[in-house]
């Protein structure tokens, strides 16, 4: 049996870092110089009013990575730097075209990364050593560039760089190398709107037109290193539904962070992206070399679940407060936002802290583990000719669930009749709601699917099922949540009328989406039968 470590649910605690950190964005570019070229002149540009040099200072920083390199892998950079304005602790994590989101810590002393900063990328050093793999002098010239108004608009740096790794990745006895080379970096103060990208782009011209050429590499480090772009490196996976889990892997490491951080709408994010994993997965078991009930399959369930505690809570305030903003105040009787909407974001909170702490544990490392290594492995099996062929994923049998769901929903909603051979066993009766429950989840499977394989009609269709349905199953939770709450307030003497508004509200809305399924079902299998010819 495989072993998973410890569990995602908080059976033991770590303590979570306290935030120390400052976030910023940004945004600049690196341009590759040779030892004579002059810098440039940012004379003439209307923008600039005023071009301030400042003294030369001298920059010293170590740079921290997994014995893998696993950071540099995934674009991110961690360092401890001595000299300048900004010493301290500063991770780098990519943020699109030119940007990067930098974290801030204080300086300290010794090699231990801050626990604060080490928490954010923990998905992706996960359990491994974090240790220093280079050394970067800087030898460093700057301006800053100011518009009319007094402020500063960027800066523009001529740097002399001096730099020791701390030897390969592949551990090999090659010793560290020395390196030396002059490069400028042009990095915008207010990195808004479209007028500073205009503004970066006329200052890149000025610098292009010096003599400099757009850099090879996206970091220092990654010059070091001899890292180049991750598409250059790896290439992509053959089939669609490889290429899908993939991507899916890399959003998985990405909405990580975000959760960490607490961001808008992560946790649901987060776990969206792990419910479309495991419905490729289960597509597609045996061209990623998986057996029936997988332990990784049953970790990702686990995962969602752990994020739908939060996740569910994070629905119901924002539901509760929008019905409530919707009432005349008059219909709002008593304690009931207190009740509600205060109670689901405390429920919120609890769940974002569970869900952290999973996060932390080993038994979620070795899921990412795994994950990276079957789609490193890519394809275990080709489709096509061969000793074993593998019969790649397509909608027909995903189609095929979603009718079967459809049959049952409709023998369940006709007094409760057997809905014959379901997931529960022959014979099972499953209740109406989540009869359509069911169909909704496995419309998703089927969304998931025919993205994947290109049946974007299919996968539209899909999701209007899964939306529709899903209001729906938002209005069974809300109302077993409001029932729960009014007895509650009834023992506390409240006023429960505004309770059995809402409720009628929900009942009224799970009865329209009744309403239209069959309507949306019809358009599924048009698309369906469009997508066969």
């Amino acid at each position: 049996m495989h072993d998973r470590g410890d569990a995602l649910s908080p059976e033991a605690e770590m303590p979570v870092p306290a935030p120390k950190t400052a976030r910023q964005l940004e945004v600049e570019r690196k341009f590759d110089v040779v030892d004579s070229t002059v810098s440039p002149s940012f004379e003439g540009i209307a923008a600039v009013a005023r071009v301030d040099k400042q003294p030369p200072h001298e920059l010293d920083a170590v740079y921290f990575d997994t014995p893998a390199q696993d950071l540099a892998r995934n674009r991110i950079t961690l360092r401890r730097r001595t000299g300048g304005p900004d010493a301290g602790w500063h991770l780098k994590l990519p943020a699109g075209p030119d940007a990067r989101t930098e974290v801030h810590a204080p300086i300290t002393a010794g090699d231990a990364v801050p626990a604060e900063l080490l928490d954010v990328v923990l998905a992706i050093v996960r359990d491994r050593p974090v240790e220093p793999v280079a050394r970067i002098t800087t030898q460093r010239e700057s301006q800053f560039l100011y518009g009319a108004d007094g402020a500063a608009l960027a800066e523009f740096c001529s740097d002399h760089v001096t730099a020791w790794s701390a030897g390969p990745a592949d551990g090999s006895d090659a010793g560290p190398a020395e390196q030396q080379w002059r490069e400028w970096e042009l990095e915008l103060i207010d990195a808004t709107g479209a007028a500073g990208h205009e503004l970066l782009n006329r200052l890149s011209n000025r610098l292009l037109d010096a003599g400099a050429a757009p850099a090879g590499h996206g970091s220092k480090l990654a010059r070091v290193l001899g890292r180049t772009s991750r598409s250059a490196r790896e290439p992509a996976p053959v089939d669609p539904v490889h290429r899908a889990v993939a991507q899916h892997v890399e959003e998985l490491l990405t909405w990580d962070r975000a959760v960490r951080a607490d961001v808008d709408d992560s946790v649901h994010q987060m776990r969206v992206t792990t419910r479309k994993i495991r419905s490729l997965l289960r597509e597609a078991q045996d061209s990623f070399g998986l057996a029936d009930g997988a332990w990784v399959l049953d970790e990702l369930r686990e995962l969602a679940g752990v994020l739908g505690v939060a996740r569910d809570a994070e629905v119901l305030a924002e539901r509760y407060q929008k019905q409530l903003d919707r009432l005349d105040p008059e219909l709002v009787r008593g304690p009931v936002r207190e009740r509600l909407v205060d109670g689901a974001r405390r429920r919120y909170q609890t769940g974002l802290r569970r869900s952290l702490i999973a996060m932390r544990s080993k038994r979620y490392f070795r899921l990412l583990d795994a994950l990276e290594a079957m789609v490193a492995e890519y394809p275990v099996t080709t489709f096509g000719p061969g000793p074993e062929p593998v019969t790649p994923p397509n909608i027909d049998a995903a189609y095929r669930r979603v009718k079967k769901a459809v049959k049952a929903a409709r023998a369940a909603h006709d007094e409760g009749a057997p809905t014959g051979h379901t997931d529960d066993g022959p014979g099972a009766v499953l209740h109406p709601d989540e009869a359509l429950h069911r169909i909704r989840k496995r419309a998703k499977r089927l969304r998931y699917t025919a993205a994947a394989t290109g049946a974007s009609g299919v996968s539209q269709q899909a999701k209007a099922v899964q939306t529709l349905l899903g209001d729906h199953q938002d209005s069974v939770v809300s109302r077993e949540h409001l029932l729960e709450q009014t007895e509650a307030a009834h023992a506390a003497g409240e006023d429960t009328f505004s309770y059995g508004l809402l409720y009628q509200q929900e009942s009224d809305l799970a009865e329209s989406c009744r309403a239209q399924l069959g309507a949306v079902l019809r358009k599924l299998d048009k698309a369906v039968r469009k997508a066969r010819r």
